[in-house]
């Protein structure tokens, strides 16, 4: 039987907005996405459970309806809508959309007039019909070929509400239900019910008399206070039912013959997930729902051989000579101990044939070969995702050179928005392939695997030659693709970038573990006087400080301290909120639970560094270049990116960072150097908006600020005081990234009036600033993306879209691309400079962090002068500016002592 599926979006969506914590769904452009994400989250589920041929979607349209007509109070009483969920209904039909669901409004009705109309449709064809909604109105379409789904948990818990679940809840059959909200009430809508008369009274008469009309017409036999009120408000019942009734007939651009379900555009789906940002979300889409459409026009073919003892050189000569594009792709085996990750083995994908060598069982003669071919830098190589692996062959004694892409770069450089960079998904999205590993090889083309007995290693080499031939292919499509910049910008940053950071996360940096230790334990204890003393401030020690629901009972009620935003949950209790309210009330429990929360994060980030050290006394993080938009480098495993700064007990941490010791050669370092560039942000502003007075400033080497102060205020260089400074601070960093005045207002704690003149104020002074701002983003809007100093894209469709808050969104992010997207390019040619110059001036001395706009070197004994002079000149000569690149150089035995 046909299975129809229907869902109400609005309530969905606004139950799944209140179901989950709104700070804790937002992309890092801002947009908050709790709503569209326990939808969507709802929707896969459903999907998964449900198996529905049909499928659509029903909206309202706005709250102006026939019923508002009749009744000006209809729904009245419902609270205004959430800032924070307007436009999440526009992100769900943008979702729906890529699925391919159909998505209906229908002026002057409401979402359950579509459904009944539907429903009406199904029911005329024999289908079956579920219906997905939080509205109780819905309960009266319910018959044994309908059933209502109607969420009682946020949205991950369903009640089936078939006829006898109708009746059994609310003592009437599901025909009869409309007629018992029509004495009861419903609040929602704003529908008042009979004064006495609750659900077990309506439903009794209803089964009495049949239904409401018997009831009417039998009103002068009820009984009581509840029968009198009956016949005092039966105007109001009558009028109840006629509101509460859907409409089964609503004129409609499809019919249910239109609701078969499609398959989801793959393609619409990476674009709408990666804005949204939900990897994980996505991962369980593809991984819960096939999909009815093609994804793939064929699978991976490969013709491929598993290279026994003496053909390694045969091979390579002639499928991988110098003008034969190779792809390497290296088996990882986890029972091997031999360097990261274990490299077992080796699949490589020439223009026809591919070839998979075990490199555990090379012989000299085979392994003399594969190295040669490996070091050669004019045979060119390609790999996805290289920079594990590099270190995985390197660790066995094979380094690599010649490596003219990596997939995951150019995939990056094409859409640096784009949330997974996996082969798979790049496969089926740029090759229309897909990349399965079917357990018959011959659907992959015609494989020499008959080697040996052990099946596990047949499909070890299946795989990596698979795959290679995906990256080898994928690797050319992304050639096509991909304009003189972007070719440019792998070649010459990107792809020299990764052997940098290799060597970067090889060396780490050196920890002085009895001091973090001894941290993490003061951490602890400060944390549990800070608890302590939270507790005395409210004469309670059973409170539980991280307990949103007791803080919100000692906050506001007890206390009685002003109330915060409210959440479907309480009031918040997040940071923002408890830092505003200290500074309204500055009650010493407040005070003593944001010394909590701070030293408790703190604790959390030395614990996590504890775990980190390794046995050779350093830690190595890892690296990653695909993660920011912008292009800036994060790090992970641990995040020593994310060491805390701002405060003087969190730069502490850094004081736990030493100067130490190369095991390999046993040469003891002499120091840390510490290099940044000094508001290089700003400097990319003057060069990009070419603003006479900014290159002024830097020209002449005054005070930033204090200049720029001098001229919005009128005043004298050395008349700016220290809070003039800092306004103009905030303002010039803020303008950088689309800060308004109220904004600007909120973060000085001044007047939107007082912000928006002290902008205007700039501006006046500053007009060249005020051009580039206004013609970035016209610029934006009619290229679709922005571009950095180097040419590095960020495309920006939202810029044209119909929703307020995603188009402002994108115009902040227009403003703020160009300038941190060049300093993440500045930083990176730095890296590449300095690493060179070290090397061509032989030095030992070496790179172990990249954190934003600083780097951080290991100086060996004597070289100090000599690296400090280097670092200077290869970041001072990044990029060639209007304005000076300045250099900042701290040098200690600590990261801390290094600062400057």
């Amino acid at each position: 039987m046909s299975r129809l599926l229907l869902l109400d979006g609005h309530s969905l969506a606004y139950r799944a907005f209140f179901a989950l914590p709104v700070e804790n769904f937002s992309t890092t452009t801002g947009q908050s996405t709790n709503g569209v994400y326990g939808f969507t989250s709802m929707l896969i589920n459903v999907l998964r459970d449900e198996v529905p041929t049909h499928l659509a979607v029903a909206f309202d349209r706005s709250r102006q309806t026939f019923r508002t007509q009749e009744y000006a109070e209809y729904k009245a009483g419902r609270a205004k809508t959430p800032s924070e969920f307007v436009g999440q209904v526009d992100l769900v039909k943008e979702v729906l959309d890529a699925l391919r669901i159909q998505h209906l409004e229908a002026d002057g009705y409401e979402a359950d007039d579509i459904i009944a109309t539907l429903t009406a449709q199904a029911r005329a064809e024999g289908m079956e019909v579920l219906i997905c909604s939080g509205d109780r109105d819905a309960l009266q379409l319910v018959d044994e070929r309908t059933t209502v789904l109607y969420p009682v948990r946020g949205v991950s818990e369903m009640w089936r509400m078939t006829p006898s679940a109708v009746e059994e809840k609310y003592g009437v059959p599901p025909e009869r239900y409309s007629d018992l909200a029509a004495l009861v009430g419903e609040s929602s809508d704003n529908l008042p019910g009979v004064p006495g008369v609750g659900p077990k009274t309506a439903a009794k008469w209803i089964t009495q008399f049949g239904d409401l009309s018997g009831i009417v017409d039998h009103a002068d036999q009820l009984t009581g206070k509840a029968g009198q009120a009956t016949r005092d408000h039966l105007d109001q019942v009558l009028r109840n039912r006629r509101l509460n009734q859907l409409v089964g007939d609503v004129e409609l651009p499809v019919t249910v013959a239109d609701l078969e379900v499609k398959g989801w555009d793959r393609e619409e789906v990476h674009r709408v997930f990666d804005g949204l940002e939900f990897r994980v979300l996505r991962e369980r889409l593809f991984a819960t729902l096939e999909s009815a459409e093609t994804e793939a026009e064929e699978g991976i073919e490969v013709q491929g051989t598993h290279l026994g003892a003496g053909e390694v050189a045969a091979w390579l000569e002639e499928h991988a000579g110098p003008d034969q594009r190779c792809a390497l792709v290296v088996h990882a085996d986890p029972r091997t101990t031999a360097g990261p990750g274990g490299a077992a083995g080796l699949g490589m994908a020439g223009e026809e044939h591919g070839a998979y060598v075990d490199l555990l069982e090379l012989t000299t003669e085979d392994e003399r070969a594969l190295a040669a071919y490996l070091a050669d830098p004019a045979r060119p190589k390609v790999l996805h995702d290289g920079k594990g692996q590099l270190a995985s062959l390197e660790a066995r004694g094979l380094p690599v050179e010649g490596v003219v892409s990596d997939t995951a770069l150019a995939a990056y450089l094409e859409r640096p928005d784009q949330r997974s960079y996996d082969l798979a998904d790049l496969s089926l999205r740029y090759l229309r392939r897909e990349l399965r590993l079917d357990d018959e090889p011959g659907d992959q083309g015609t494989l020499d695997l008959t080697f040996g007995d052990d099946e596990a290693d047949r499909s070890a080499a299946r795989a990596a030659m698979v795959h290679a031939r995906a990256v080898h292919d994928l690797s050319l499509a992304l050639d096509e693709l991909a304009d003189d910049e972007q070719q440019r910008l792998l070649r010459d940053v990107e792809l020299p970038l990764v052997g940098v950071l290799r060597r970067m996360e090889q060396a780490g940096i050196a920890v002085d573990l009895d001091a973090l230790e001894g941290l993490e334990r003061e951490f602890a204890d400060a944390m549990a006087q800070a608890q302590q003393d939270a507790w005395a401030a409210i004469d309670d020690d059973s409170i539980n400080l991280g307990s949103p629901k007791q803080l919100q009972v000692v906050l506001f009620e007890t206390l009685g301290l002003p109330k915060t935003r409210r959440t479907k949950t309480g009031y918040t209790t997040d940071a923002d909120a408890l830092v505003g309210l200290y500074a309204q009330t500055e009650h010493p429990f407040l005070e003593a639970l944001l010394r909590h929360r701070d030293k408790s994060r703190l604790r959390v980030t030395a614990e996590g560094l504890i775990k980190s050290v390794a046995d050779d006394g350093r830690i190595h993080t890892t690296y990653q270049q695909t993660i920011a938009a912008t292009g800036r480098l994060s790090s992970t495993e641990p995040n020593l990116q994310n060491i805390p700064i701002r405060t003087e007990e969190g730069r502490r941490l850094r004081e736990v960072f030493v100067v130490g010791r190369d095991g390999a050669t046993e040469l003891d370092y002499e120091s840390l150097l510490s290099a940044d560039y000094s508001q290089i942000e700003m400097r990319i502003m003057a060069h990009l908006s070419g603003d006479e007075g900014l290159i002024e400033a830097f020209r002449t080497g005054e005070d930033l600020h204090r200049f720029v102060g001098s001229r919005v205020f009128g005043v004298e260089p050395q008349d700016v005081t220290a809070e003039m400074r800092s306004k103009v601070k905030a303002m010039s960093y803020g303008l950088a990234y689309g800060l308004s005045a109220f904004g600007l207002s909120k973060q000085l704690g001044i007047s939107t009036g007082e912000a928006k003149e002290l902008m205007e104020d700039y501006f006046e002074r500053f007009g060249g600033v005020r051009d580039y701002l206004r013609d970035v983003v016209a610029e934006a809007r009619r290229s679709g993306f922005t571009e950095t100093i180097l040419g590095r894209r960020r495309h920006l469709p939202d810029l044209t879209s119909d929703n307020r808050q995603r188009r402002e969104m994108a115009e902040r992010m227009a403003l703020n691309a160009p300038i941190q997207g060049s300093a993440a390019d500045l930083i990176k040619i730095a890296m590449l400079r300095t690493e060179a110059a070290l090397r061509e001036a032989g030095a030992k001395s070496r790179m172990l962090l990249q954190v934003h706009d600083e780097l951080v070197l290991e100086v060996a004994p004597g070289e100090q002068e000599q690296v400090e002079t280097i670092v200077r000149e290869q970041m001072g000569a990044a990029a060639d500016l209007t304005v000076p690149l300045d250099v900042s150089i701290g040098v200690g035995r600590t990261w801390h002592d290094a600062a400057h």
